[in-house]
């Protein structure tokens, strides 16, 4: 989701400062990824993201002291427990499998090979894949544009992109696939969640390092 070859630069007041800028864009669009969800699912999503990235920033202090990897595992534990439903163990999964895989000083080709196999457990975990309307359809992209050598503000194009793809989409998996047919015609909130996420992320390398 980033310019990987800036990640070992990332120190602790940057990591504090990011954990700031996330948990504020989540819940400056709050209300509007929650009228995303109420259209298709259970309408809280934007209020459960908003819970789980405020209680980040109350840990971040704590999460900034800690190498990347290890902040990462902690962050995506302290998602799965405060976020609930569905996106707490998906968008957990993602940053839990990223810390485990991404090694203390990770090289660009390292990074995206660690981002891949974390989208991959966030498709195992949620038995889903690309194209079925949920967030993968926004994270198989940002992967396929980090191998392609993607820069932050390609790779936030993407996402903003693929997010906007998932509207004609009849969703298949999650609790919008209830809706059959009526399904098309929104977007998918946990997308638009990960493309948001995606943009703060690359205005803030761009921005800060």
């Amino acid at each position: 989701m980033i310019e990987v070859d800036t990640v070992t630069m990332l120190k602790p007041d940057d990591i504090k400062a990011l954990i700031g800028v996330l948990s504020q864009v989540i819940a400056e669009h709050a209300d509007e990824l929650t009228a995303l969800d109420a259209a298709i699912g259970d309408g809280d999503h934007g209020y459960n993201m908003k819970r789980g990235f405020e209680a980040l920033a109350g840990e971040a202090d704590a999460l900034s002291a800690k190498p990347i990897g290890e902040a990462l595992k902690a962050a995506g534990m302290k998602l799965v427990m405060t976020v609930g439903g569905a996106s707490g163990p998906l968008f957990g999964t993602l940053l839990m499998t990223l810390g485990k895989e991404i090694g203390e000083t990770p090289d660009r080709a390292a990074f995206n090979g660690a981002f891949r196999k974390a989208v991959d457990s966030v498709a195992a975990r949620g038995k889903s894949e690309k194209g079925q309307k949920t967030m993968l359809d926004v994270l198989y992209p940002i992967s396929d544009a980090l191998d392609g050598g993607g820069d932050p503000l390609g790779i936030s194009v993407a996402a903003e992109k693929a997010a906007e793809s998932t509207i004609p989409v009849v969703a298949s998996r999650g609790r919008a696939s209830f809706l059959g047919e009526r399904s098309a015609g929104h977007m998918d909130p946990g997308s638009r969640s990960a493309a948001l996420l995606t943009k703060a992320i690359a205005d803030f390398m761009e921005k800060r390092l």
